[in-house]
């Protein structure tokens, strides 16, 4: 079973295991810590340089890349809004937010129900192209600083959104693995981002 925690949560559960009997393997990106009790496979969101295999539990390496701070990017769209913000390490040092209506799906069939559809389409490509544009201001002067980039919200909005506006492909090869399902992209929503984007992966094997 695999769970996100948050970082400094994950850390007070991991460092009274350094040193006790066991066996740590280190890689692919993971750690793999066997006790005499259990077995924990751990991801941290951003990638585990350190390789090495132990035997006893060895989890400072694991503690050491937890506990580093990243400049990363953020983008949050869904049908009716988006957050665009970049962060240093838990500081939230650029953002703008935004929201549009677009209207929800048309039940009735009929021709109203056609112009509905075409109404909502253009006003998700409005919204689509307004976020694009957002992205690309408040991001592209970062790129070169950026290690990595945040993507939320709504899969399909992110995807038409970067249809929209090729110019931001470069989002997809710096994206986390992590896809954040935020249900409405607000700014408090981004100011309480870094839980999100620090949690580690746990899985109890």
């Amino acid at each position: 079973m695999s769970r996100y925690i948050g970082r400094a949560n994950a850390a007070k559960r991991l460092a009274p295991l350094e040193g006790t009997p066991g066996h740590s393997v280190y890689a692919n990106g993971t750690a793999r810590l066997e006790t005499t009790g259990e077995t924990l496979v751990v991801r941290p969101p951003f990638p585990l340089r350190h390789q090495g295999e132990y035997d006893l539990v060895h989890v400072r390496p694991l503690l050491d890349a937890m506990g580093e701070d990243h400049r990363v990017g953020a983008v949050l769209v869904r049908l009716g809004g988006y957050a665009v913000g970049v962060f240093d390490g838990d500081e939230l040092v650029a953002s703008k937010v935004g929201q549009r209506l677009v209207h929800g799906r048309h039940r009735a069939g009929g021709s109203s129900a056609n112009r509905f559809r075409r109404r909502r389409e253009e006003q998700a490509r409005v919204l689509l192209l307004e976020a694009g544009e957002v992205a690309a201001r408040v991001l592209t002067p970062e790129r070169e600083r950026l290690e990595a980039v945040a993507l939320g919200g709504d899969r399909t909005a992110i995807r038409g959104m970067i249809e929209l506006r090729p110019e931001l492909e470069w989002l997809n090869s710096l994206a986390l693995g992590r896809f954040l399902p935020v249900p409405d992209p607000r700014q408090a929503v981004l100011e309480r981002l870094p839980y999100d984007l620090y949690a580690v992966e746990v899985t109890e094997i």
